[in-house]
């Protein structure tokens, strides 16, 4: 474990997030889920058998972790509790609850419709604990709702996007994303740079070039992932969005930076797009 990264889960700028969210978040809670969409189910896929999960269909609030880390969970409209489903993992920004995290990054409806189950978590203090604390969670929910644990997607903002890429490179979590997108993750270069590559993953970086938090993180992290995914870092083609694709990376290796204009307290405009990425990550090699 590089020094410079547990120094960074301590650093300050964890609550000077909190403090910038603070300032635009309401007051009172907002605890209305947004539309559930429905799918459209094939018989393809894994399956669990009938009456094998509990979970219910719908908007579900009031989860708490085996670690106490309060969660909620958003299943598509008509959810088929054998089909197993992706599931997408929300972290929030600094000081942000889970309503909060579901209103900031808009994701419910778009994901829903597309057969995700979706959980948004309480914000956690970062450190290493917080972050293999948070890993358990996606196992807990496939033990009452059907999951494809062979298909857990990662994103979250400022804090959450630093908690996503953790997921993807600490020991004792590396192995449940099947894909990331962290959007302004507190990770440098050289942070990375302190861990051994891993197997190829699909990887989708989204930082804006205004960010003055992290100033210029973004453009440090996405190379070291395309390096460890074997691309060529020199070569990339601009696809969608506006976002960069890394050219002759390894199968399942997909790399995107993404990079935005807003402020670092701004979650990019790019929903479709990443839900995309995640289920069809060879498209963008």
């Amino acid at each position: 474990m590089g020094l410079q990264w547990q120094a960074l889960l301590r650093a300050p700028f964890f609550v000077i997030g909190a403090s910038l969210f603070f300032l635009v978040t309401a007051c009172t809670e907002n605890t209305t889920p947004p539309t559930l969409e429905a799918f459209a189910y094939s018989n393809e896929g894994r399956q669990c058998a009938a009456g094998s999960r509990a979970g219910a269909a719908g908007a579900i609030d009031g989860k708490v972790s085996t670690d106490g880390i309060k969660y909620m969970v958003r299943t598509p409209s008509n959810y088929n509790a054998t089909f197993a489903h992706p599931l997408l993992m929300v972290y929030p920004p600094a000081g942000h609850s889970r309503w909060e995290s579901e209103r900031f990054v808009g994701l419910t409806t778009a994901a829903t419709g597309m057969g995700f189950v979706v959980v948004y978590p309480d914000h956690k203090q970062l450190n290493i604990p917080a972050i293999e604390q948070l890993g358990t969670i996606p196992s807990e929910v496939a033990k009452e709702w059907c999951i494809d644990e062979q298909r857990v997607f990662v994103t979250g903002h400022s804090d959450g996007g630093t908690a996503s890429m953790a997921m993807a490179v600490l020991e004792k979590t590396k192995k449940i994303p099947t894909a990331i997108a962290p959007s302004a993750a507190g990770w440098t270069g050289k942070d990375l740079g302190e861990f051994q590559c891993r197997d190829p993953l699909p990887v989708m970086i989204m930082h804006s070039k205004n960010d003055k938090l992290f100033p210029g993180w973004g453009a440090e992290t996405a190379p070291w992932w395309a390096g460890c995914n074997h691309c060529d870092v020199t070569k990339t083609k601009t696809v969608e969005g506006g976002c960069r694709a890394y050219q002759g990376c390894a199968s399942g290796g997909a790399t995107l930076y993404c990079e935005g204009t807003g402020s670092h307290r701004d979650w990019p405009n790019l929903n479709r797009i990443m839900l995309d990425f995640f289920m069809h990550p060879e498209a963008y090699q």
